[in-house]
């Protein structure tokens, strides 16, 4: 009987990373987290904390659902599980207000919605109860990172072009269209202040999704 361990990076632990960045993206694919996805897209630096907010709970859910998945009742696994996430909801919020006050007001409610968010109720359902600690944290970073990673493409755009700006955290509003360009100035451009109204994220969800599927052929059967 062999005694080898597989690599803790082994070409199957990474596919758990890989894999939800882009053929399995829980946003574009999945469909899931969608409403946050909407509601904290119209500057970059809400979308970026919230993906970090949201890839730390669905790690350390999957991690503590994995380490009790052997000792959980199975009629009860639900509500273990909602008092895992709301638990771990309640220091990122904590945090947050703590040392971020100012997104942790732009973000709102959003931030106590994770508990919710069906991303992580449904890896922990789908993956953190049937495997060990170990892939169950990279599925959590991988599925945490390919939500995050839509939030910040689609807050990129839509505050480059909503507002001419890209707010980055520690280093705060920085302005990317040159004053010299806008028609107040003189120059030819204009903000698209459609862009930061709400049914623009969805608009531009859907564009990512079109160039995705587009690229990727296996994906329209899916």
């Amino acid at each position: 009987m062999s005694s080898e361990k597989e690599p803790l990076f082994s070409a199957k632990n990474l596919k758990l990373i890989t894999t939800p960045l882009g053929a399995q993206n829980p946003i574009t694919i999945q469909v899931l987290g969608i409403c946050s996805a909407l509601a904290v897209t119209a500057k970059l630096e809400p979308a970026i904390v919230m993906g970090i907010s949201v890839t730390f709970v669905t790690v350390f859910s999957n991690l503590v659902i994995s380490l009790l998945r052997n000792t959980i009742p199975s009629r009860i696994r639900i509500i273990v599980q909602l008092v895992v996430v709301a638990a771990l909801v309640i220091i990122v919020d904590q945090v947050l207000k703590a040392f971020a006050y100012e997104v942790s007001k732009q973000l709102s409610v959003f931030v106590g919605l994770i508990i919710t968010n069906c991303i992580i109720m449904g890896r922990l359902e789908a993956f953190a109860l049937g495997n060990k600690p170990w892939p169950s944290v990279l599925d959590g970073v991988g599925n945490g990172a390919g939500y995050g990673l839509i939030l910040i493409i689609v807050a990129f755009f839509r505050e480059l072009f909503g507002s001419g700006t890209l707010t980055l955290p520690g280093l705060g509003t920085l302005q990317i269209v040159p004053e010299s360009w806008y028609i107040a100035n003189g120059g030819f451009y204009s903000n698209n202040g459609f862009m930061i109204l709400p049914p623009m994220a969805l608009i531009v969800v859907g564009i990512y999704i079109w160039v995705q599927r587009s690229r990727n052929k296996d994906l329209i059967e899916s």
